[in-house]
């Protein structure tokens, strides 16, 4: 046996924000304290710090929050 302790897959990194909409209608931010910049929001952002550092790419606001809607 490995000694070595397995870690969860890697956080999904996704094509564009039409792509990781469909899993994740509010975006993703990286903490729950995120504030969104772009003013008021549809849908309340899904928070991972991993799935946020595998896709901030597309937060073009930098406010910590991807492909918020």
């Amino acid at each position: 046996m490995n000694a070595e302790a397995k870690t969860t897959s890697a956080a999904k990194t996704y094509k564009n924000c039409t792509e990781l909409n469909k899993d994740y209608k509010g975006g993703v931010a990286r903490s729950s304290s995120a504030k969104n910049k772009g003013g008021k929001t549809k849908y309340k952002p899904y928070v991972s710090q991993a799935l946020y550092d595998a896709n901030k790419s597309k937060d073009r606001d930098g406010d910590s929050i991807a492909c918020e809607k």
